[in-house]
């Protein structure tokens, strides 16, 4: 069975739509359309159920699916087993800056211990970022916090949003709040300055920076108010929002993005790793 058309399967079945699907294969919408025509006059059955706003399994393709997966990994083994002198796998991984921090040692260490040849190129950017170069077929795999609901991401759990200040902070109910916020487009900028307005305080923003590493400094010298999780609290800094009686901001869910065309076993072996060591660290 072509492997190519079998790609095609499992891409619309993850993605749940012929658009999305050929994103992540960097192909047109009609060439998969006409990849899936032709699996289904190879099996003799529709494998799709169609209407003009969605895309789902028929019973015969949610029985395909499986096998689907199977037959494109053994594809994979056995390409692996026979070429030895082939490059080796490359994944592209793509996670905030402050996901890197807490977690991307671990996950670089474990996969290295487990495939010493694989490559994996790095992307960190902010998380809107990071969903559209996986929605254009330009990474593999993300880790991101979910701003909305899309058709690729799977929730791996929640973290709260917190206020954080450094220890000693120099605070007073009637001080205009100075902020340091990530630009326009971050879920936590967008929660911190929905609940200042809540209350109507008076706030500023002095600091402004796409980096953590700009937006930690000013905190730790004691000059701003930031939003973070608890698991990327900076040094001399804590939880403030309850001392400053400051408004609750609620909870940031963690997701993970998979693209279906990618089946190195490396590959998949990052995605377990991910998937495990995120849900251990978060609620949810």
């Amino acid at each position: 069975m072509d492997s190519d058309l079998l790609k095609a399967f499992v891409a619309v079945a993850d993605t749940g739509g012929f658009s999305a699907a050929a994103k992540l294969l960097n192909r047109t919408q009609s060439a998969v359309s006409l990849q899936i025509k032709r699996l289904e006059e190879h099996m003799g059955t529709p494998l799709f159920a169609r209407t003009s706003r969605t895309v789902a399994l028929t019973p015969a393709g949610t029985r395909l699916l499986p096998y689907a997966r199977q037959l494109l990994r053994l594809q994979q083994d056995a390409h692996a087993a026979l070429s030895r002198d082939l490059p080796p796998e490359r994944i592209r991984f793509g996670l905030t800056e402050e996901h890197a921090a807490a977690y991307l040692p671990g996950f670089l260490a474990t996969l290295a211990e487990a495939y010493p040849e694989v490559q994996v190129e790095v992307v960190c950017d902010v998380s809107s970022e990071l969903v559209e170069r996986f929605k254009a077929g330009k990474l593999d795999l993300v880790l991101a916090v979910r701003h909305q609901p899309t058709k690729t991401g799977r929730v791996l759990g929640v973290e709260p949003m917190i206020w954080v200040a450094r220890e000693d902070f120099d605070y007073s109910e009637d001080m205009v709040l100075p902020l340091a916020l990530n630009p326009d487009g971050c879920l936590f900028r967008a929660h911190a300055l929905a609940a200042v307005g809540r209350i109507g305080r008076a706030w500023r923003e002095p600091y402004v920076s796409q980096s953590p590493t700009g937006i930690n400094i000013p905190v730790r010298s004691g000059l701003a108010i930031t939003v973070k999780t608890p698991r990327s609290l900076p040094p001399e800094c804590c939880d403030v929002g309850a001392r400053f009686g400051l408004p609750a901001l609620g909870l940031a869910e963690i997701e993970m993005h998979v693209s279906p065309a990618q089946i190195g076993d490396a590959f998949q072996y990052l995605v377990d790793l991910v998937d495990t060591q995120c849900r251990r660290g978060t609620a949810g």
